[in-house]
């Protein structure tokens, strides 16, 4: 089950409390405050694992929390800290606060790390508190309460290329004929509900990831049709394939592809400016392959790179795979698009200013 969204309770620990104790020996008159401090609390620490795909887990088990730190004791003792919890979270999980919605941090490299509740600070012991005019301090400090937030885990996923495309315009059937990936494949819409990722290799050596993507309609970018849920896997990919049917006689084809990219943009303007080649699929109908010139004359004009393609035959399907990974080519050395951290959010890490940190 690929599941991409999950909303999580943290609790870190508690700091331990500092005590009040004196020196009580034989032979020792006057013995001193020998009171310990207590030991800070744990964390709770998102760490980003490749070995997971998705946010399963986390239906199952929605509350962590970190072991608080010991009290201290007596000698000087202090007590021992609290051990951190490390949670495994997908690479490309993307942590908001679950009431504002601001983002906090973007985990989109294996072994990246954020701590998502501090531990609170343990309590001084009242040996911290003596002075030469006050020898005998009989208070100490209670320990600190560690953080407590909900947040929101939404997973991003990371792949080189992703179709998009109306529903039914043949996304899920390409990606079958270029990958060992199995979509469900039906002649109704909508029949894809979750991405699914395939690895595409070319007899070249080269390969990549590619995406097949949940259909787009109109008003997703406002959370219509699956909405959000789609949406917020293309901010991930390096090269957009638009999959156009050319055989739709109930509507414009060209202009399916005027909605899907007024979507993206109005989801994120930064989509703008990625790299993209528009695939006329389903040419092997005899109204669709009619249709050839003048669609590639029009997208041609408008600048887009047009490859009329099959995917149920395999027709250009070769042609349209050696231009993605030519593209990939100039582009992948860009890193990974990145969830930029909303400015007011309150930062998990005010030393790291919210920003994750590999592990060391």
């Amino acid at each position: 089950m690929f599941i991409d969204r999950a909303i999580v309770e943290v609790k870190a620990g508690d700091g331990g409390n500092g005590i009040v104790s004196f020196r009580r020996e034989k032979f020792v008159p006057k013995g001193g405050p020998n009171g310990g401090d207590g030991g800070n609390g744990g964390d709770v620490v998102f760490v980003a694992d490749e070995g997971m795909a998705t946010l399963l887990d986390f239906t199952y088990r929605r509350h962590f929390r970190a072991q608080r730190g010991a009290h201290g004791e007596g000698g000087n003792r202090s007590g021992h800290r609290g051990s951190s919890l490390f949670v495994p979270v997908p690479v490309g999980t993307v942590i908001k606060d679950a009431q504002t919605g601001g983002v906090l941090a973007d985990l989109a490299h294996h072994g990246q790390r954020v701590t998502g509740a501090r531990g609170g600070r343990g309590g001084r012991g009242n040996a911290r508190f003596a002075t030469p005019t006050r020898r005998t301090p009989r208070h100490a400090e209670p320990g600190q309460p560690g953080e407590e937030r909900r947040l929101e885990l939404e997973l991003r996923l990371i792949a080189n290329v992703g179709l998009v495309g109306l529903p039914n315009a043949g996304k899920s059937t390409l990606l079958s004929r270029v990958s060992a990936a199995k979509p469900k494949i039906a002649d109704y819409p909508f029949t894809t509900l979750h991405p699914v990722l395939g690895v595409v290799a070319l007899p070249d050596g080269r390969s990549f990831v590619m995406a097949d993507l949940p259909g787009l309609i109109e008003g997703a970018s406002q959370g219509a049709g699956l909405g959000h849920q789609f949406l917020r896997h293309v901010t991930r990919t390096h090269v957009l394939v638009h999959v156009v049917d050319l055989s739709a006689v109930d509507r414009v084809p060209l202009d399916d592809l005027d909605t899907v990219i007024r979507e993206l943009l109005a989801y994120d303007p930064d989509l703008r400016g990625r790299p993209n080649i528009v695939a006329l699929n389903k040419i092997d109908q005899p109204q669709a392959r009619e249709r050839i010139p003048g669609a590639t004359d029009t997208l041609t004009s408008r600048g887009y790179r047009v490859i009329p393609i099959s995917a149920a035959t395999g027709e250009g399907v070769d042609a349209l795979l050696q231009a993605v990974a030519n593209l990939l080519d100039e582009t992948r050395r860009e890193p990974v698009p990145e969830a930029v951290p909303t400015p007011d959010a309150r930062p998990f890490d005010s030393a790291h200013g919210g920003r994750a940190e590999p592990v060391v």
